[in-house]
């Protein structure tokens, strides 16, 4: 992976990471099309600079991480599914970010339910975080859990499941975003437990390694704050049609070139 390369990446990842389209997923595609070859320090930069899109959250809503202790404790009940699955299935969830396929029909089938979720769930009774009992942020949190599938979106996945226990669309999307935090912050710090358990490296590449995690954590986390402002702004007046179209869309070109071209079989 050279710097342009990684350039690109951060932004996608900081653009996409918070709207219902699926991070992980275009960075697959993304990867693929590049020619970027997936060895563990791709897979390791791919999660690691997904944190450093997370942490413009805390930057953004930084008074709310010091509302109450409940606040936390409802973002750990909410992880708690992802954590439990996630060590569960990790041999599994590896296996599908290799498929361009998994990544398209999710992207198809999440894009069909986000032309309709704005009908579906359109009866909201919470507007606030503090409104959120613990038993609503499990049951998001098991929502969130479908993201382990490339291609159906983290974001969209809680966002979804806090509409389906009478959340505003709003309201959905900050304690998605919150609820961001701990997950992802979780899953860097394991995989880069892995990384170091089973990759030696020489004194330059640690270098290297750590200087390209940096930057692309910064360009990330600076795109992320941009897309979170314009998010919200966008999703109280327009909902989730828009994304819906590009969804479904996205599905049916990465399916169009996986079976008229080799671009996506090193994906």
């Amino acid at each position: 992976m050279n710097i342009i390369q990684l350039i690109v990446l951060a932004i996608i990842e900081g653009l996409t990471e918070f709207l219902p389209v699926s991070s992980t997923g275009h960075m697959v595609i993304t990867s693929s099309l590049m020619g970027i070859e997936k060895d563990a320090f791709v897979k390791l930069f791919e999660i690691v600079i997904q944190l450093g899109a997370i942490l413009a959250v805390v930057v953004l809503y930084f008074k709310r991480f010091f509302r109450s202790v409940d606040f936390y404790v409802k973002l750990v009940i909410g992880v708690i599914p992802a954590v439990i699955l996630g060590l569960l299935l990790k041999k599994h969830i590896d296996a599908w970010l290799e498929n361009p396929l998994i990544v398209a029909g999710a992207f198809v089938v999440g894009g069909i339910i986000l032309l309709f979720v704005d009908e579906w769930f359109n009866k909201p009774t919470i507007d606030d975080e503090e409104e959120i009992s613990h038993l609503t942020a499990l049951k998001i949190g098991f929502f969130q859990c479908l993201a382990m599938i490339p291609g159906v979106s983290r974001s969209a996945a809680s966002i979804v499941g806090g509409m389906t226990q009478k959340l505003s669309r709003k309201a959905a999307a900050e304690f998605s975003f919150f609820l961001a935090v701990p997950t992802m912050f979780g899953a860097t710090i394991k995989d880069l437990w892995d990384f170091q358990k089973t990759n030696t490296l020489t004194s330059d590449q640690l270098h290297h390694d750590i200087q390209y995690l940096i930057i692309g954590s910064v360009i990330a986390f600076i795109v992320a704050l941009i897309a979170i402002k314009g998010f919200i702004t966008f999703l109280q007046t327009k909902g989730f049609k828009l994304f819906g179209y590009y969804r479904i869309l996205a599905g049916i070109v990465i399916i169009i070139l996986y079976f008229t071209t080799n671009a996506l079989h090193s994906a």
